[in-house]
């Protein structure tokens, strides 16, 4: 594993480089103080996971994000300061797969980073779904590579907009609680976190519904959950 990580706290990269160290004796740490240094390295080094702090030297993390995205789908995590609920919501929706909040206690570090491994290593094909595909009028979901197209168009989710589609797309017509979702979609580090189910939603359903004559494909259904409808 190969993970790249973005900050400018000396003490945080020491502390992170231990955890890592110690759960993961054999991934591959790289690290930089700077933003456009960080974007450079997603580029060359393809790496399996982005730790993004949001108070850089050089860029915003909220720019930083935004050009990692252009190009990329790669799992990223943001630091945050404590109680800061805008900036999570803000890089949420700018296409972060997660937050974690500083200070931070290792369980939590590693409790966060193994569930958006996780969200990459899906099952290939779900329960009532015949086959590795899922194809209803323009949507196309394929199980095996976890592409996800409108028409000729290929989406770029994240991780997260990946699970919550595969939950709601092996579940179709069935109301999904928001706890089911932030338990088998977003991992049970959010089992509380309705804020989160809502903004990952939100952006799921901004990129599902983005090309004209698309109609809502997922329906928030009396505020106890979602509900996924094929085009």
């Amino acid at each position: 594993m190969k993970v790249l990580l973005i900050e400018d706290n000396p003490e945080i990269l020491e502390a992170v480089a231990m955890i890592l160290e110690l759960r993961w004796p054999e991934a591959g740490l790289i690290t930089t103080f700077f933003g456009g240094r960080g974007v450079e390295l997603v580029r060359k080094e393809a790496p399996d996971i982005v730790i993004l702090d949001l108070g850089l030297p050089d860029l915003d993390g909220f720019q930083v994000l935004r050009q990692i995205r252009s190009f990329s789908d790669v799992p990223l995590i943001i630091f945050t300061a404590k109680e800061a609920e805008v900036d999570v919501i803000k890089g949420l929706e700018l296409g972060a797969d997660d937050y974690i909040v500083k200070p931070f206690a290792t369980g939590e570090f590693l409790a966060r980073v193994k569930a958006v491994l996780r969200r990459r290593k899906i099952p290939e094909s779900g329960a009532g779904i015949a086959g590795k595909l899922y194809i209803r009028g323009e949507l196309r979901v394929d199980f095996t590579s976890m592409e996800v197209s409108i028409g000729n168009e290929v989406l770029k989710l994240s991780p997260s907009e990946y699970s919550l589609l595969y939950q709601l797309v092996t579940n179709e017509g069935m109301v999904l609680s928001n706890e089911a979702l932030l338990e088998k979609a977003l991992g049970p580090e959010h089992k509380a976190d309705i804020e989160y189910l809502r903004t990952c939603i939100k952006r799921l359903k901004n990129e599902l519904e983005k090309k004209p004559g698309i109609t809502t494909l997922i329906f928030d259904v009396e505020g106890t959950g979602y509900k996924f409808l094929g085009a």
